[in-house]
C-alpha cells in the first residue's frame, strides 16, 4: 500500500460550512443590533451540521456527542489519556511520519498554533499517527526533533491501530466522506483538524493544508478560551 499518495480531497462542503456559518452569524448580529462576537457552533453528527446554542440547558439537552475515553503513548514515551484533555481545549489531527503529501504541510501549519499558544496549559494539541505499527515512540521523537516540536502540550501519539481509527472516524468524524462507516482496516488519510472544547464537544473542523483556515482555527481557540459554559 502506497501511503505517500494523498486521499482525494473534496473541499466543497468545508467551504460551504464556513460561508454558511459566517452568513448566519452576520445576519444575527445585523438583525439583533448586537456587536458581540458570535458563539462557535456545536457539531453533534458526522455531517457537521452546525448548531448555534447559547443556553447551558439547551446545550446539555441537544449536544450529546463527546470525545470518549482513550489512552495512547506520546513521542516522549508518556501515557496520554482523556484525562489529559479534561477541562481543556484541544485540537486533533491525523498524520504519519513517512507521509510526503499533506502531512508536512499540516505539521507546518500546526506549528502556527504551537507558536500562538506556546505552553498554554489550557490548550492541548494531539497528532495521532495513522501508521502506529511504524510510528513507534522513537520514530515519533525523531519526527518531533526534525520538525521543532518543542512544546509540552503537543503530543504525537501512537498505540492500537483499531483504537486510533475508531476514535478518528466515530468520535472526531475526521473524514469528509462520513468515513466512520468504513472498515477499520481501510487506510485513514485526512487533512482535517478538529477543534474540541473544554467539555470534549466538537466546535470546528478546518482544512489543515490551508494557512487561512488554520489562522481561523487559532482565532476560534482564543474565542473558546473566553467561554464560560
Amino acid at each position: 500500500m502506497d501511503y505517500s499518495e494523498p486521499k482525494t480531497v473534496l473541499m466543497s462542503r468545508t467551504v460551504y460550512l464556513k460561508i454558511s456559518i459566517a452568513f448566519i452569524s452576520a445576519c444575527f448580529i445585523e438583525c439583533s443590533g448586537k456587536t458581540e462576537t458570535r458563539n462557535l457552533p456545536y457539531y453533534n453528527t458526522a455531517d457537521f451540521s452546525p448548531q448555534f446554542l447559547s443556553s447551558t440547558k439547551e446545550i446539555k439537552e441537544k449536544i450529546t456527542h463527546t470525545i470518549p475515553s482513550f489512552s495512547f503513548t506520546d513521542q516522549n514515551g508518556k501515557q496520554v489519556t482523556d484525562r489529559k484533555i479534561e477541562g481543556k481545549i484541544h485540537i486533533a489531527n491525523f498524520i504519519f511520519t513517512s507521509c510526503i503529501s499533506i502531512c508536512p504541510v499540516m505539521t507546518k501549519h500546526m506549528k502556527l498554533i504551537q507558536k500562538q499558544f506556546y505552553n498554554n496549559p489550557e490548550v492541548v494539541m494531539l497528532s495521532f499517527s495513522v501508521t502506529p505499527w511504524i510510528d513507534n515512540v522513537k520514530r515519533l521523537h525523531q519526527f518531533a526533533v526534525q520538525n521543532q516540536i518543542t512544546v509540552p502540550n503537543w503530543h504525537l501519539l501512537t498505540g492500537s491501530t483499531s483504537q486510533i481509527y475508531t476514535l478518528a472516524r466515530k468520535s472526531y468524524f475526521a473524514e469528509e466522506d462520513l468515513g466512520f462507516t468504513k472498515d477499520s482496516t481501510q487506510f485513514l488519510h485526512t487533512e482535517h483538524i478538529i477543534l474540541v472544547d473544554k467539555h470534549r464537544r466538537i466546535r470546528g473542523i478546518y482544512n489543515g493544508t490551508l494557512e487561512l483556515e488554520v489562522q481561523q482555527l487559532s482565532a476560534d481557540i482564543g474565542q473558546l478560551l473566553k467561554e464560560s459554559y
